[in-house]
């Protein structure tokens, strides 16, 4: 009775074996006849393709396949033929016939070789065939493509990104399905995912939807999908208006030492932001050329150098020219755009008038998804953590430290503090070029998310001017509200009514408040006034 038992399952594994062999009447209903016909066949065969199945399907692809009465042959590009079954040498007869390929076809053998992809180890790969058989499961539809699709959904290795293409692809081809019961799970289904890519499919498919099922479910998704579509779009617009928040904050808290705590006018603080981003565009050169290996870290080393960088011109130019018109703001004013002036027309006379190009290093290129169609580049998202990171350093420098100290002492009271010991021309410099170097880090991060030029500082001079202003001068953490609620403020109008009329209308803003309020969001209480 054992050998009995183990015969039959001897049996069994050959037969399963050999079912899924290519045979004579599988390749000639790949090679011949109605294109639904050939395309259900190679939806059958490519769910458990073997090597002479893979190789048939590659040979239509490239219209390398001839029919020779019953055979189908392979031909070579030296002209040989082989029996597409056996693999044996066949002799090619004049009357030998080219296997038709048209786009419909084409299209089903290109899905059917992209699950090949979806088993190697590939991501990018995966991700590539993945996202093929979306599109095509969304331009055309044919549930006898699921069995692939599900065969490619079994694998445990499978990417997240290529899994989640793919469950938009098994939803989008259950709802061509003849079972209702399909196409209500599908519909039912596609409301939770949240893509807007499905929206017109789920459009089109409403409209020719028979069941009343069905269409309520579809329906109901649609509706899902609007609402999930309009909290990614709010929260979208929020991350990027703290983005755009966290810029202003960084061109913006330089100045709110320089003219906040000190009081000058600086018009060339643009062109000390524009120095930090050629500095790290100078450093990024020096990786490439001469530290391939480490390009990657470039930006760290950039920092650091950006700061000094636009921290000596900075204390240069208080020096030189700024200690001797403190006291007069309309003078240090024509003073600061002349050497503004001169800072633009020396950076074209070294490095060109035209644009040059910083990378983001790899650990910032990239995104994250959320909620289906939400993205968060990684340069944005570090962008902010590096803005909330020089923020805390400059508080705790100012608040903790003694040359904060001295700072707050020369800035409130200046014969006081000299009459305590106090160095003040020396703090002066001291606080002037640590105004200048944290504008050196703002160009710094600048140069991750857009090109560094001449004229890079010219566009947020007089934005940063009013994130000071708003936020009440002297204040950090007015600077911190006024640049953030700014970022918000003007990423919201900018969805509502454009961005030309986005900037007037916050321009606007600005100015009726500071009319109201004319010592800004915070001010200075008590004895500090």
């Amino acid at each position: 009775m054992r050998w009995l038992r183990s015969f039959l399952v001897l049996l069994c594994l050959i037969g399963a074996a050999s079912a899924h062999a290519l045979t004579p009447a599988d390749a000639l209903a790949l090679a011949v006849g109605d294109s639904d016909d050939r395309i259900a066949a190679i939806n059958r065969l490519a769910a458990e393709p073997d090597e002479r199945t893979l190789a048939l399907l590659q040979a239509l692809g490239n219209g390398a396949v001839k029919v020779q009465g019953e055979q189908v042959l392979l031909i070579a590009d030296d002209g040989s033929a082989t029996d597409a079954v056996t693999g044996a040498a066949v002799t090619l007869a004049d009357e030998a016939e080219d296997s038709m390929v048209n786009n419909r076809l084409r299209g089903a053998l290109e899905a059917a070789l992209s699950v090949r992809d979806l088993f190697g180890s590939d991501v990018q790969a995966q991700q590539a065939a993945a996202a093929m058989l979306q599109k095509a499961a969304f331009d055309e539809p044919d549930a006898a493509q699921l069995p692939l699709v599900d065969k490619a959904l079994a694998n445990t290795a499978l990417d997240a990104k290529a899994r989640t293409s793919l469950e938009l692809a098994r939803a989008a081809m259950q709802l061509a399905s003849d079972d209702e019961a399909q196409r209500l799970a599908a519909a039912q289904a596609l409301g939770g995912m949240g893509d807007p890519a499905l929206k017109p499919l789920l459009a089109a498919r409403l409209e020719a939807e028979q069941s009343a099922t069905v269409k309520t479910a579809l329906g109901a998704a649609m509706s899902a999908l609007d609402r999930s579509l309009a909290i990614s779009s709010g929260l979208s617009q929020a991350f990027t208006g703290i983005s755009l928040g966290s810029i202003l904050l960084l061109a913006a808290l330089g100045l709110a030492i320089t003219y906040g705590l000190m009081g000058v006018i600086n018009m060339a603080h643009g062109e000390l932001i524009m120095i930090g981003a050629y500095a790290t565009w100078l450093v990024q050169a020096f990786f490439k050329s001469t530290l391939p290996d480490f390009f990657d870290w470039y930006l760290l080393a950039a920092m650091p150098v950006a700061f000094i960088a636009s921290a000596l011109v900075g204390a240069a130019m208080e020096r030189s020219v700024i200690r001797f018109l403190y006291g007069r703001p309309l003078e240090t004013l024509l003073a600061t755009w002349g050497i503004s002036l001169v800072l633009m027309q020396g950076v074209r006379s070294l490095f060109g008038a035209q644009n040059v190009g910083v990378e983001n290093p790899s650990w910032m290129s990239g995104s994250v998804t959320l909620l289906g169609n939400l993205t968060l580049p990684w340069n944005r998202i570090l962008i902010i953590a590096f803005a909330a990171a020089v923020l805390i350093g400059v508080t705790l420098l100012i608040s903790k430290t003694r040359l904060g100290l001295f700072v707050r002492g020369v800035t409130q009271n200046r014969p006081i503090a000299s009459c305590m010991g106090v160095n003040t021309a020396r703090i002066d410099t001291y606080a002037f070029a640590l105004g200048s170097g944290i504008a050196g880090l703002a160009g710094c991060a600048l140069s991750q998310i857009g090109n560094v030029g001449p004229d890079l500082g010219q566009s947020y001079i007089v934005d940063s001017f009013m994130v000071v202003v708003l936020g009440g001068v002297g204040q950090l953490a007015g600077t911190v509200y006024a640049a953030l609620g700014l970022g918000l403020l003007n990423k919201f109008l900018e969805g509502w009514a454009g961005a030309v009329l986005a900037k007037i209308a916050v321009l606007v803003f600005i100015i009726v408040f500071i009319q109201k309020r004319p010592q800004g969001i915070f001010a200075f209480k008590g004895r500090e006034a």
